[in-house]
């Protein structure tokens, strides 16, 4: 029996320690359904949503996994979130928001985004605004125009194609479609100098579009969050979609409020 009982070790829940970067007590302690329904509270509350891959995301899925096994309760929750709370807090450095999702004292993740101000009602905007095509095409023009294009520009790409023609699903073979065709493609092709650039899919693209329109914070906070989702790191690629969504919106609302004076 002792044999068999070395072979077969008893089976343990997944704890903060198995999938964060964390120590002490809060390392130790299982990830428990009342963890995870606060930290989504919280996400919902700061971000509008559960991010793709987030800590409440990471936690809500160890959590049901816990539950399931029996290792755990529905109702339960752990002694550090009971006693010091889950929390999301925002910080501005530079141009960018910092978001730092914590358990306890003990950060659990942070990701960074580009700030784009609400100075003006978003979609009342000058003739001559900067509109999402043309901001598709600036990043064009940055370094960043020079990467392979990857996932999380080809979501980028879709969001932004879908905030200018209103449509809320990919058109077969608009710009969206061509992003994602040459995502999936480049992770198939090895050396770097044979896959499609960020460049080749956004230049031009006010004309591939169909349809465009100024760009609004609404417009570079949608972008800013499909390309965020699609990022191991969190963090938007700098002068890629969703920088020049953010910086497009950020001058096009500055425009509009000094024309309000």
């Amino acid at each position: 029996m002792s044999k068999d009982s070395d072979q077969f070790p008893e089976q343990q829940p997944i704890k903060y320690g198995d999938v964060f970067n964390v120590s002490g007590e809060l390392a130790s302690q299982p990830i428990k359904p009342r963890d995870a329904a606060l930290m989504q509270a919280k996400e919902n509350q700061a971000l509008g949503q559960t991010q793709k891959g987030s800590p409440a995301a990471v936690m809500q899925s160890a959590a049901a996994v816990n539950t399931a096994t029996g290792l755990v309760q529905p109702d339960d929750i752990s002694d550090v979130a009971r006693n010091q709370g889950v929390s999301i807090t925002e910080t501005k450095v530079g141009g960018n928001r910092v978001i730092t999702e914590s358990v306890g004292s003990q950060v659990v993740g942070q990701f960074v985004e580009p700030d784009v101000p609400m100075n003006g009602p978003g979609l009342v905007l000058g003739k001559n605004a900067i509109t999402i095509g043309e901001a598709l095409e600036a990043s064009a023009l940055t370094r960043a125009g020079d990467k392979p294009l990857d996932q999380s520009d080809a979501a980028a790409i879709q969001a932004a194609e879908m905030r200018a023609t209103g449509n809320n699903q990919t058109k077969p073979g608009g710009l969206g479609a061509i992003a994602q065709s040459a995502a999936t493609r480049n992770t198939r092709t090895m050396p770097d100098l044979q896959k499609t650039t960020l460049a080749d899919v956004v230049s031009g693209a006010s004309e591939k579009l169909g349809a465009d329109k100024a760009v609004t914070r609404e417009d570079a906070e949608r972008v800013i969050g499909a390309e965020l989702r699609n990022k191991s790191d969190m963090r938007t690629t700098p002068g890629g979609v969703a920088t020049s969504m953010a910086a497009a919106a950020t001058l096009n609302q500055k425009t509009f409020c000094h024309g309000m004076v």
